[in-house]
């Protein structure tokens, strides 16, 4: 059977509606009320809802708790904070998306079924035998879904890792924020540009020496962004 999608909210009336939307979507359901629960129960999961606001352990870590043992597992965060600094915090702390209450139901699950997707084309199509990209000192292993620096693993979530490869197969290339909307998070999303440059920032913090002064993903300035044009390698 297939996992299903973790609901971590508090709100009885909002839980209940997230159940009836997403098996309406065709999708299995667990709901829990707490961040406790959603400790104790993501691993059985294909993709965590997370409300910001819970009592006891809230929203933001439990994100971090779940970033620290999996960067794959797709993570929406619920957030009646509409201002931009929660929802970047959110961002920052490893959700691939948000969604702001009231949601439009309709949204939701198209954003539900684009994460669903990309993660099943990832999984798809990654072959067995494909060996890492190297460029300088950074190693993309997309069979494995990770990727180090100087030898030593990075933490980063499921968008950051998908960015960082998308870049990695077109060094050089520079890309608009709008297309790198549309390769990455997917043309049913309809979030903000705003999106990619936290992403990239992230991105940044992680894989920079000298954020200030990358080496690796360049402003293109008037564009957006492009990947250093050192050729990759292929590790042995």
């Amino acid at each position: 059977m297939p996992r299903p999608i973790l609901c971590v909210e508090d709100d009885p009336d909002i839980g209940r509606l997230l159940e009836t939307i997403l098996a309406e979507a065709g999708y299995a359901t667990e709901w829990v009320t707490s961040g406790e629960a959603a400790l104790q129960r993501w691993k059985a999961s294909s993709m965590i809802i997370l409300d910001l606001m819970l009592p006891g352990i809230d929203g933001l870590q439990v994100c971090r708790e779940i970033r620290e043992q999996d960067a794959a597992i797709p993570l929406i965060m619920l957030t009646a904070l509409a201002g931009t600094r929660e929802v970047v915090e959110g961002l920052e702390i490893g959700a691939d998306d948000y969604i702001t209450k009231p949601f439009d139901t309709d949204i939701l699950v198209a954003r539900i079924h684009a994460l669903m997707r990309r993660r099943e084309a990832v999984d798809t199509h990654r072959a067995p035998d494909a060996r890492p990209v190297v460029v300088m000192d950074l190693e993309i292993d997309a069979t494995h879904h990770r990727a180090t620096l100087h030898g030593q693993p990075l933490s980063l979530t499921a968008r950051e890792f998908a960015l960082l490869s998308f870049f990695s197969r077109h060094p050089g290339h520079g890309f608009s924020r709008s297309e790198l909307l549309d390769a990455v998070w997917g043309a049913e999303f309809d979030g903000y540009d705003h999106t990619v440059n936290t992403h990239i920032n992230r991105l940044r913090n992680k894989i920079e020496a000298d954020p200030a002064n990358p080496r690796y993903i360049l402003t293109v300035w008037g564009i957006g962004y492009r990947f250093t044009d050192l050729p990759p390698s292929t590790a042995e």
